[in-house]
């Protein structure tokens, strides 16, 4: 946010908006983790058939901090912090994880479902009433390995379908 408010006040960016931007990061670092209903159970779920990776992208040690506060940590077999979720990038994590069947499931069309799509993997959409706008994308409804399902509850019986032993 501060780059951002340099960048738009051309460098001329008054001391006090600084510090307010700072509190509001400040703020949300503090915000507690919520989480969504039934992220326990899918993660264990998924566990049983294969390696289990989270793949998030952002600020290495704030994405550090909310895995542990969320009690989840110990769920994953990695944990794979990214600056940004390309197809590129997911074939990387992919390969280094052994991921002949992958599977990405997430909130965001744009960075999660589509790039692993692209990157030969399964993507499985949860809509959520807070993504980012930017976050958005036409939902790629004719792709074969394109599902969508309503929340994380309905994963653990989309996964034992799509499996290869399922």
């Amino acid at each position: 946010m501060i780059e951002t408010a340099v960048e738009a006040t051309e460098g001329r960016v008054p001391g006090g908006t600084v510090s307010e931007i700072l509190a509001m990061g400040r703020e949300m670092l503090a915000h507690p983790i919520e989480l969504l209903p039934h992220a326990r159970e899918a993660v264990e779920a998924a566990s049983e058939l294969g390696e289990v990776v989270l793949i998030t992208k952002g600020d290495l040690l704030h994405q550090e901090q909310k895995l542990a506060a969320s009690g989840l940590g110990d769920l994953f077999d990695a944990v794979e912090i990214v600056s940004d979720k390309t197809p590129a990038t997911y074939l990387r994590v992919f390969a280094r994880h052994g991921g002949r069947h992958a599977m990405m499931v997430g909130n965001s069309l744009k960075s999660d479902v589509i790039p692993a799509l692209a990157a030969g993997a399964w993507g499985v959409h949860i809509p959520h009433g807070l993504t980012w706008e930017l976050e958005a994308a036409d939902a790629p409804l004719g792709h074969p390995r394109f599902r969508e399902i309503p929340s994380l509850g309905e994963l653990p019986a989309l996964i034992g379908m799509l499996s290869p032993a399922g």
